[in-house]
C-alpha cells in the first residue's frame, strides 16, 4: 500500500523580493519593519510608560516613506538608567585606561563596518546621500580620536607639584561617576558620539537622551555597543521628549554631573537652579558645529573629570630637602 504525504503550502522568497506561493503566484513581500527601543545595562527594553512618539520619515525608497513609532522615555525610565550606570562605574572606572582605549577602538571598528546603515537612517532623518556619508565619515574618526586619548590624557593633564614641605604632592584626573547627557537635536549621529566619547573616555559612566527629532542613528549606536566589549551599563540611551527628561535628569541625586547640549535661557535657569540644590555640576558646551574641529577636545574630558591631590611624605634617601 503507497502512503500519500501531503505538504502545506509555503511561501518562498524570490531574488527580486517578492514571494511565490505553492501555485506559482507571486505576492507581494512584506518586510519585517525595526522596532526601535531604548537602551539600558546592555538590554533594550520597551519604555515602562508605553507611549511613543512618531518621527516623520523622508522617502529613501518609496516603500519608507511615512513615520517610526520611538519610545517616549520617562522619570521611570531614567531611574532605571541612573541604577545600571551606577553599577556600572566602579568596574568601567577600575579598567586600565589602556584596555578602555581598546574597547572603544573596538567600537570604532564597528562603526565602519555598519556605516551604510547609519547613512540609511541618516537619509530618512533628510540628509542627502553626501551628507550622510560625511557626517558618519566624521563621527566615526571622532570615536577613534577619543579612544586615542584614554591612555594620554593622564600624562598631559596631571601634574607633580611643587611643595614647601618635604612631601611629593601629586594631582590626578579621577571620574566623576554617572553623568547625565543631553545631545543636540540637530544632530542625529555626530553629536551623539561627540557627547558620549569624551565622558566614557574619562572613565564615567553615562544616561544618555538621543536627539529628540533625529533618533534613529542613536538607537542603532547602541545595537554597535551592546555587541561590542563595551560593559553593560557604561551607555545607557533614552529616546523621548527633552522637555519631559532634562528636569529629571538634573534632579536625580545619583547623577554626578549634567553635560546639556543647545541649552535654551529657560532651560539654563531651570537646570542651575536645580543643580544648586544637588551641588551638580552643569556643562554647556561651547560648539556651534559638532561636525567642525570644535567639536573634538581632549578638554571635553576635563568637562566630568575631578582632580584628586595626594600628598606623599618624603623619607630619608627619597631626595630630602623641600621635597619636589
Amino acid at each position: 500500500m503507497s502512503k500519500t504525504i501531503s505538504k502545506p503550502l509555503t511561501a518562498k522568497a524570490g531574488l527580486n523580493g517578492h514571494s511565490t506561493n505553492g501555485a506559482g503566484k507571486k505576492t507581494e513581500r512584506i518586510p519585517v519593519m525595526k522596532t526601535y527601543k531604548i537602551f539600558i545595562g546592555g538590554k533594550f527594553p520597551r519604555t515602562e510608560s508605553g507611549r511613543y512618539y512618531q518621527v516623520k520619515l523622508n522617502a529613501v525608497t518609496p516603500a519608507q516613506a511615512g513615520v517610526a513609532n520611538i519610545c517616549r522615555s520617562s522619570r521611570k525610565d531614567v531611574r532605571d538608567a541612573v541604577i545600571a550606570a551606577r553599577g556600572a562605574v566602579s568596574g568601567w572606572a577600575g579598567r586600565s585606561a589602556f584596555n578602555r582605549g581598546q574597547i572603544l577602538y573596538r567600537i570604532g571598528e564597528m562603526l565602519e563596518g555598519r556605516r551604510a546603515q547609519f547613512v540609511h537612517e541618516l537619509m530618512l532623518h533628510g540628509s542627502t546621500a553626501q551628507q550622510a556619508n560625511d557626517e558618519v565619515s566624521v563621527a566615526i574618526d571622532r570615536w577613534i580620536h577619543y579612544a586615542g586619548w584614554c591612555d594620554k590624557y593622564q600624562a598631559v593633564f596631571s601634574s607633580v607639584n611643587p611643595t614647601n614641605s618635604s612631601h611629593f604632592n601629586f594631582s590626578v584626573q579621577e571620574p566623576t561617576g554617572v553623568v547625565g547627557v543631553m545631545c543636540p537635536n540637530t544632530s542625529g549621529l555626530i553629536g551623539l558620539v561627540s557627547m558620549i566619547a569624551p565622558v566614557i573616555t574619562g572613565g564615567n559612566t553615562c544616561v544618555v537622551v538621543s536627539s529628540e527629532s533625529k533618533p534613529l542613528p542613536a538607537v542603532t549606536f547602541t545595537e554597535v555597543l551592546a555587541t561590542s566589549d563595551l560593559p553593560g551599563g557604561v551607555v545607557n540611551l533614552l529616546t523621548g521628549y527633552r522637555s519631559e527628561l532634562l528636569k529629571p535628569l538634573v534632579t536625580h541625586m545619583d547623577i554626578n554631573a549634567l553635560t546639556v547640549a543647545d541649552a535654551t535661557k529657560e532651560e539654563r535657569v531651570m537646570l542651575d537652579a536645580e543643580a544648586t540644590c544637588n551641588l551638580k555640576r552643569v556643562v554647556y558646551p561651547k560648539v556651534s558645529d559638532w561636525s567642525k574641529e570644535e567639536g573634538q577636545s581632549p578638554y571635553f574630558i576635563l568637562d566630568t573629570q575631578e582632580v584628586k591631590t595626594t600628598w606623599h611624605p618624603i623619607e630619608k634617601g627619597q631626595g630630602g630637602g623641600g621635597g619636589y
